[in-house]
């Protein structure tokens, strides 16, 4: 995880900062702690350049709860056991585990000329598509950020901007222990029922999940 923390060098021509807003560079970095991946992604941001170019990364997480700047305790895990971290993400409270595809996405938004809203529908439709290439029919919630199927919850999204620059990302449930999430009110709503990619008959894995999706966010986000 270390190196993928460190951006690629900033040049600052405008050749270069061209460059910079071609597609992003796709990183796998399979199961990574969440804390280890929050400071990558901090890092990251940080001390990007103006030609740094945008990454997408690809893990799956330990067992863990992450609040974001909105979490209401109320909403918090029902029993102790495993780790709650509060970051600085929109949002409440989700869960992350094995079997979940997450995709952060570091990118530049004010280079892209992407307002926040605008890269949010380009994450949840890159989650709808690929689900729909593999047979499932996902929609979007106007009044609740994520990716739905038959109204339950298949797809969790939370970004923080700073210096133009997004961080966070999608986590994808593709085939995993659903049960954490009935300790908790996902994303802050009370009964909200949560699915994954497996229940509807997809067999692709968290590798190949976490892949298609990155590479439609990045085709859906342009060059």
């Amino acid at each position: 995880m270390q190196s993928a923390a460190r951006p690629s060098p900033a040049v600052h021509s405008p050749l270069a900062a061209k460059r910079g807003r071609g597609a992003p560079l796709v990183k796998r970095f399979g199961r990574v702690g969440y804390l280890a991946a929050y400071e990558a992604m901090r890092h990251f941001t940080d001390a990007r350049g103006a030609g740094t170019p945008d990454e997408l990364w690809v893990l799956e997480h330990p067992p863990v709860y992450t609040s974001g700047l909105a979490g209401r305790e109320k909403h918090f895990p029902r029993r102790a056991g495993i780790p709650l971290e509060r970051v600085d993400r929109g949002g409440q409270i989700t869960y992350h585990g094995p079997g979940q595809a997450i995709v952060y996405v570091l990118v530049d938004l004010a280079r892209r000329d992407l307002t926040v809203r605008a890269m949010v529908a380009r994450i949840e439709q890159a989650a709808i598509d690929v689900l729909a290439a593999h047979g499932v029919s996902a929609a979007r919630k106007a009044e609740a950020p994520g990716v739905y199927v038959d109204g339950a919850k298949i797809a969790a999204l939370g970004l923080r901007v700073r210096r133009g620059c997004c961080y966070h990302g999608v986590a994808l449930n593709v085939d995993m222990d659903l049960a954490p999430f009935s300790e908790i009110d996902p994303c802050g709503y009370l009964d909200l029922e949560v699915t994954q990619a497996s229940a509807h008959g997809i067999a692709a894995g968290t590798e190949e999940l976490g892949g298609e999706l990155a590479h439609r966010i990045a085709e859906l986000i342009g060059t």
